[in-house]
């Protein structure tokens, strides 16, 4: 026999036009969902996590892979009957979802590894699972001297080697910014880095987007790009001659975070799921090759294959406002898919 959830229930209900007449109250013990990004989140999550949530406390978790962007306007769209029960969202699409209301509040008296994440990064509404850093990677074999800052990159023997990709990502976005105020820009001011990018753009090895520069670089295309360390250390367990070098204004850190969807049916299972992303020993697993994501747990020693050394590195890092990024980011897209990409 099929069993309906209340999800089920409401979206047969909504396509009939009866959803205020759907019953509320029944809900899927035992089980959940979660949005989760296409690719090695995906992979990890199923491989690490799902496994983890299953042993701990008997709860089975389906994913629906999905980027960040997407799953905000998913949740939009389904007015009301969340179509999963938990967000992974970058800073961006947090602020626009948190704006948006889109976020039922966390309850960190149920998340009993709490005590194991650093000050601020368990909120009201978020729980930071991973930390990304963003910085310049280089073939140290065709640089034996590193790049030092953000300007070196429209430089010789840098600039014709390098790949550009623009504002869609949040790695992109803020390693733009970062270049921006290294030429006399702010935020409120991109002036200055459209400019060094018109000027570079008919010099650099590549334009193209996000997702096509880690294997431009892993062809010998482009020797230098603006990236995560996590994509640096994936390459590098592809024997890729690839290295990571924090530009001399400091790397950049975001926080990727997990979200209870507001409404959402399993907001039990889900404080568990979340519970489970941040233990010591998911972080610990996570952290690993394929995956190489930044652990946040206190208790996990970070391995060598990481770029940086221990959590305590982030708090030096720079960080940006995303509630004064988020209206601008959209023209900035276009501008530069109409000037630089075209």
């Amino acid at each position: 026999m099929t069993k309906l959830t209340r999800r089920d229930v409401l979206a047969g209900a909504s396509a009939l036009g009866l959803a205020g007449l759907a019953p509320r109250g029944a809900s899927a013990s035992g089980s959940m969902t979660a949005a989760i990004y296409p690719g090695t989140w995906e992979e990890a999550y199923r491989a690490v996590v799902a496994p983890a949530l299953k042993r701990a406390s008997g709860v089975d978790v389906a994913f629906d892979s999905l980027f960040a962007v997407d799953q905000v306007a998913k949740v939009r769209a389904a007015r009301g009957v969340p179509p999963f029960d938990c967000f992974v969202l970058d800073p961006g699409p947090a602020a626009a979802a948190r704006a948006a209301g889109l976020f039922e509040p966390i309850d960190s008296a149920k998340l009993t590894n709490a005590p194991k994440v650093p000050a601020g990064l368990i909120t009201r509404d978020g729980v930071t699972c991973n930390a990304q850093v963003v910085g310049i990677a280089y073939n140290p074999k065709k640089f034996p001297t590193a790049p030092k800052s953000w300007t070196d990159l429209f430089q010789s023997p840098f600039v014709e080697r390098l790949g550009l990709t623009g504002f869609q990502t949040t790695f992109g976005t803020v390693s733009l910014i970062e270049m921006c105020k290294a030429f006399g820009g702010s935020e409120a001011n991109m002036e200055p880095i459209f400019t060094e990018l018109k000027k570079a753009v008919s010099k650099v090895a590549a334009v193209a987007a996000p997702a096509a520069m880690p294997g431009l670089f892993q062809q010998g295309q482009i020797d230098v790009m603006y990236t995560n360390t996590n994509t640096v250390a994936i390459l590098k367990g592809r024997g890729v001659d690839i290295a990571f070098a924090a530009p001399a204004s400091g790397a950049i850190t975001f926080q990727t975070t997990l979200h209870i969807v507001k409404g959402a049916e399993n907001v039990a299972n889900a404080h568990k799921y979340i519970d489970v992303a941040i233990s010591a020993e998911v972080q610990n697993a996570l952290q690993r090759s394929p995956y190489n994501m930044i652990p946040i747990n206190k208790d996990v020693t970070y391995v060598d294959t990481l770029d940086i050394k221990s959590i305590d590195e982030l708090a030096k890092m720079v960080t940006h406002d995303w509630t004064r990024i988020n209206p601008q980011r959209a023209a900035w897209i276009e501008r530069f898919n109409k000037e630089i990409t075209k």
